[in-house]
């Protein structure tokens, strides 16, 4: 019955009714395919995404952990590992080694060398060089070595220190320039009195 009914209403609509309600109709389709095959997309494989980040956190990183600790030595260490982690793994620092100038809470990076405190601390300790040649080791001096160069004053001084404490040992000694304060001119000045 509700089927002859609506054949009936049907026949009863003008033709420009009936090519408006089939527009309408097609229209309907067009959009319900559209969404029905854009919702299905190119299927993600999320075994090979989580796969491969796990893969680069999990790869190990070498470290060289020299100078004074137990173990000195080259370490595999897991990507995200800190220098306190790096000096665990070499047996921690030897009794009365000077922890100050050294940030336990920075990430290591793969290649790198941790050196921790001098072969000559009580020489560079009191005396104004960072080695025995008479040059400042800008890896591992104080800030107070660091103010016997001519142009550099304590604020520099502090600012070496806190660079490489944030940033790690420095590569070269251009890398010096780095450092907010340190230009060409600063760095000209005491190129030929620091060393690594």
């Amino acid at each position: 019955m509700f089927i002859d009914e609506l054949r009936e209403k049907l026949l009863n609509f003008t033709l420009d009714q009936r090519r408006a309600i089939i527009s309408i109709g097609v229209v309907a389709v067009l959009i319900a395919s559209f969404f029905a095959l854009s919702s299905r997309g190119e299927a993600v494989e999320p075994s090979k995404t989580v796969q491969s980040i796990s893969e680069r956190v999990d790869a190990p990183i070498l470290v060289h952990v020299a100078g004074k600790v137990r173990n000195p030595g080259v370490y595999p260490m897991l990507a995200g590992s800190r220098v306190n982690d790096a000096l665990v793994a070499a047996g921690g620092p030897l009794p009365g080694t000077d922890m100050s100038e050294i940030n336990l809470a920075r990430k290591v990076v793969d290649g790198e060398q941790i050196f921790l405190g001098t072969s000559n601390l009580g020489s560079t300790a009191r005396g104004k060089s960072g080695t025995s040649s008479g040059k400042v080791n800008i890896n591992r001096a104080s800030a107070t070595q660091f103010e016997s160069l001519p142009t550099i004053g304590p604020v520099i001084a502090r600012r070496i220190v806190e660079f490489r404490k944030s940033n790690g040992q420095f590569i070269s000694i251009e890398d010096l320039q780095k450092v907010t304060g340190i230009g060409a001119k600063t760095f000209a000045r005491i190129k030929d009195r620091i060393t690594l």
